[in-house]
C-alpha cells in the first residue's frame, strides 16, 4: 500500500517548505494540496493558491510525487489548467498527478457569480472538462492548428499545447467518481479513483458505503473491458468521522480496513493545530517510523 499525505496551503513559505520537504524524507509516496479558493469551516483563515504552492514544492522536492486534490471546473477552464499542469510537470520532473473532481456546491462554485448547478449538470460539465483536459494534455502537434472545442461548457479555438510532455501520453488522472455515470468516467480517463466515501455518513455506515462503491467501480470497469488492475485506488482516511491521524491506533485500524477492501492508496491530512483534522505532528512521525510510509 501507498501513502499520500494532504499539505493545506495555511502557512507562511517557510513553513510550508519545512512540511513538503519532511513529507519526502519521511517517504511519503505523494504529496497533495486542496485546489480551492477556500474551504468550507477554513474560508476566513489564510490559504494560498494551488499551481504557486505546488511549483514552489516541486522546487523544493525531488522525490515525492505531487498533486491537486481534487481541482474542479468550478472555478477552472481546461485550457489555461492545462498549461498550468504542463508546466509543473516540468517543474517537477515528470512527478504530478492530477486530481480531479465534479466540484461542490460552496463557496467555489458561487464566487465568479455562477449559479449552483444541479447535480446532472455538474457531471455534464465534469464530463466535458475532463475530456478537453485529457485531449489537451495529450497534444504534441505543433503546427496542426492546435486544439478546438465547443462544447456546452467549454470553447477552445487552437489552443496550443506546444512541446513534449514530461509524463507520456500524459500525467496521470485520479478521478473522484461514484455514481454509474461518474464511474464510467473513470473507467474511460482515469489511471487512478479517489473517493471520501459517502457524504455524511460516519463509522460503519461510512465503511459500508466506502464498500459499495468498490463494488460499483468493479462493475464500470468490467463494463469497459478494462482490468481492475490497471486502476489505482485511493482513499481519503479522514472523510469518515474519525482523523487518522488522530493516534497510531486509529491509523493502523483505518488503513488496515483501506487495504482489505483493495484500495492501492491511503490519503491523510498533515495535522492542524485545532479545528478540523486537529492532532499533534508527533503522531504523523511515529506512524511514518512505525509502519514505513514508502512502499
Amino acid at each position: 500500500m501507498r501513502h499520500s499525505i494532504v499539505i493545506l496551503p495555511q502557512y507562511p513559505w517557510p513553513e510550508m517548505r519545512r512540511r513538503w520537504q519532511l513529507a519526502e524524507e519521511l517517504g511519503f509516496d505523494s504529496a497533495y494540496t486542496y485546489d480551492h479558493l477556500s474551504w468550507r469551516s477554513l474560508a476566513d483563515e489564510p490559504w494560498g493558491a494551488t499551481v504557486p504552492t505546488l511549483a514552489a514544492a516541486a522546487l523544493v522536492t525531488s522525490r515525492i510525487r505531487l498533486g491537486t486534490f481534487v481541482a474542479s471546473p468550478n472555478y477552472r477552464h481546461p485550457v489555461p489548467f492545462a498549461k498550468e499542469l504542463a508546466s509543473l510537470d516540468e517543474l517537477s520532473g515528470g512527478r504530478m498527478t492530477v486530481g480531479l473532481g465534479s466540484g461542490g456546491t460552496g463557496f467555489d462554485a458561487t464566487v465568479l457569480g455562477a449559479e449552483v448547478l444541479p447535480p446532472r449538470a455538474r457531471h455534464d460539465r465534469f464530463a466535458e472538462f475532463v475530456s478537453l483536459l485529457d485531449e489537451l494534455l495529450r497534444f504534441e502537434a505543433p503546427g496542426s492548428g492546435g486544439v478546438s472545442a465547443s462544447g456546452s461548457f467549454y470553447t477552445a479555438q487552437d489552443a496550443r499545447m506546444v512541446g513534449s510532455p514530461s509524463q507520456t501520453p500524459r500525467m496521470p488522472f485520479v478521478i473522484g467518481g461514484n455514481g454509474p455515470k461518474g464511474l464510467a468516467l473513470v473507467a474511460r480517463y482515469g489511471q487512478g479513483w479517489v473517493t471520501t466515501g459517502r457524504d455524511g455518513a460516519t463509522g460503519s455506515a461510512w465503511w459500508d458505503a466506502v464498500a459499495e462503491q468498490c463494488g460499483r467501480l468493479d462493475d464500470a470497469l468490467e463494463a469497459a473491458g478494462r482490468s481492475p488492475s490497471t486502476l489505482s485506488r485511493h482513499l481519503s482516511l479522514d472523510s469518515g468521522g474519525t482523523f487518522s491521524l488522530e493516534s497510531v491506533d486509529a491509523f493502523e485500524e483505518l488503513a488496515g480496513r483501506a487495504a482489505s477492501l483493495g484500495f492501492t492508496d491511503v490519503v491523510s491530512h498533515w495535522p492542524r493545530e485545532s479545528g478540523i483534522y486537529a492532532g499533534r505532528e508527533e503522531v504523523l512521525l511515529e506512524v511514518a517510523s512505525r509502519f514505513g510510509t514508502h512502499g
